[in-house]
């Protein structure tokens, strides 16, 4: 799934990774129909030399001679071309907090905002972001379990994470004042998760979070845009 993502979004740096990541898949697709029907070439034409009835021809990098593959092979290579890796792992860690402290600020708005705009905002926030902690969460019980494979890091190290300053600063302010700080302290919040979101679209390495990656771009540029009408106000 892509999603289209904002103007500046690594979509350039991201579309040849992908592009690589899927030229796998097309080739074994293509090598399937090229060994179908008994062996027999579309055209008539003679076999592939060293080709099996029901083996899959694998183009090879440049400068490389094409491979010859067993279907189980074959299919092992695409599950091995998805797998996860660091930045995978990273990401899904550190996205999973990123979004706790953003329902954390938008708890606080029901009973400090004075603008209907900024609690609809903040409700929107909260209902979107609790799943996508449930779905990173999934994904980690999934690919790692014991949490071997996540690497550390620090809280300061993700990017528009609000200080705990800050945070005492908007717990204790209302009406007008807690709007702007609020707005102030999400968009921030939010450009540092586009900003994780485009490290792991040129990075990572899973499907997935690749997925998830790009729905954190576009909900997230949506609601800048949208805070930022809503500091106009």
């Amino acid at each position: 799934m892509e999603s289209s993502g904002p103007p500046g979004a690594p979509w350039g740096v991201r579309g040849v990774a992908r592009g690589a990541r899927w030229a796998l898949p097309l080739a074994l697709c293509l090598g399937l129909a090229a060994c179908g029907g008994g062996g027999q070439e579309p055209d008539g034409g003679a076999k592939t030399p060293g080709a099996k009835a029901s083996s899959v021809i694998v183009p090879g990098k440049p400068g490389e001679a094409a491979r010859t593959l067993s279907p189980e092979e074959a299919e092992s290579a695409k599950k091995e071309d998805d797998r996860p890796n660091t930045a995978d792992f990273r990401y899904v860690a550190m996205m999973t907090e990123h979004h706790a402290q953003a329902i954390e600020l938008s708890a606080l708005a029901p009973g400090r905002a004075s603008s209907a705009g900024v609690k609809a905002l903040a409700e929107r926030i909260a209902a979107t972001q609790g799943p996508e902690i449930d779905a990173m969460k999934g994904w980690q019980a999934q690919y790692d379990p014991k949490g071997g494979r996540t690497p550390k890091h620090e809280h300061g190290a993700m990017p528009g994470m609000a200080t705990g300053a800050q945070l005492a600063r908007l717990k204790a302010s209302r009406g007008e004042d807690f709007d702007k700080l609020f707005l102030t302290l999400m968009t921030t919040h939010h450009e540092g998760a586009i900003d994780m979101a485009g490290e792991v679209l040129a990075g990572g390495n899973n499907l997935r979070v690749e997925e998830m990656a790009n729905d954190v771009v576009a909900q997230q540029s949506s609601e800048i845009h949208r805070m930022e009408a809503l500091a106009k106000d």
